[in-house]
């Protein structure tokens, strides 16, 4: 039973090291650039 709940540990672990799709560092989009409307 013991190594049961070790196994189910490491598994936990692994998956919450694994969860972020992510990689490299973070970063914010870009804005997209506005389209230029023509000043009465």
């Amino acid at each position: 039973m013991k190594t049961l709940a070790i196994i189910a540990l490491a598994a936990l672990l692994l998956t919450a090291v694994t969860a972020c799709g992510q990689k490299g560092p973070l970063y914010l989009p870009e804005d997209a650039p506005a389209d230029e409307q023509p000043s009465e």
